[in-house]
């Protein structure tokens, strides 16, 4: 006797695996161009600063426009790093430090080298695709020769345009990605600057 057994089995087995994470973030960042004419209107150098956007400057801006506080502008103004008693620029650098406990001074009246007139206005152009940038380059025409290390900005509800003031908020602070410029008098540098996030 013969016997034949068959069994029929039949499975199913769905696995679905999903990982959903939504990320989003938002970074201050900046640029300061920097050109660098003689008197007779000749480019000796170009160079750039990709800077460092302070934490007291962010602080003031997240008050300002994400926690809703009432909030004038003053300034912005920009202003030179001198290379004296220059170390770096961080992110911990405040207003209040300027000529003081920052690693860097501000050139222009009591480090060299002098420029004529004040810290010039920053003027924004529209802000646009998460950017703004100044309408136009800023002026420093030296009265004296030295040495520049970069650039700051400084604003808030106390900053003034006065020449190593240290009132007001340090937007941003950085030094020149080629190193320190030797400038002399008559020298004119343009500082162009752009920042988003």
């Amino acid at each position: 006797m013969q016997s034949e057994s068959a069994s029929a089995h039949e499975a199913a087995m769905a696995i679905l695996m999903k990982r959903t994470m939504m990320h989003e973030g938002a970074e201050a960042h900046g640029i300061f161009v920097a050109k660098h004419y003689n008197a007779h209107g000749w480019l000796l150098w170009e160079d750039l600063i990709d800077n460092v956007v302070c934490t007291e400057g962010k602080n003031l801006a997240f008050t300002s426009f994400i926690n809703g506080s009432s909030y004038t502008v003053t300034g912005p103004y920009m202003g030179l790093i001198s290379s004296v008693s220059w170390s770096a620029t961080a992110a911990g650098d405040t207003g209040a430090q300027i000529n003081g406990t920052n690693s860097w001074k501000e050139a222009g009246g009591a480090n060299a080298p002098t420029y004529s007139g004040n810290r010039p206005t920053c003027a924004w152009a529209a802000a646009s695709g998460g950017a703004i940038a100044l309408t136009s380059a800023l002026a420093f025409t030296f009265t004296g020769a030295g040495t520049v290390e970069g650039c700051f900005i400084l604003f808030g509800s106390a900053a003034t345009h006065t020449q190593d003031s240290a009132a007001g908020t340090l937007w941003s602070a950085g030094a020149f990605t080629g190193g320190a410029k030797t400038v002399a008098s008559t020298d004119v540098l343009n500082v162009s600057y752009s920042t988003s996030m």
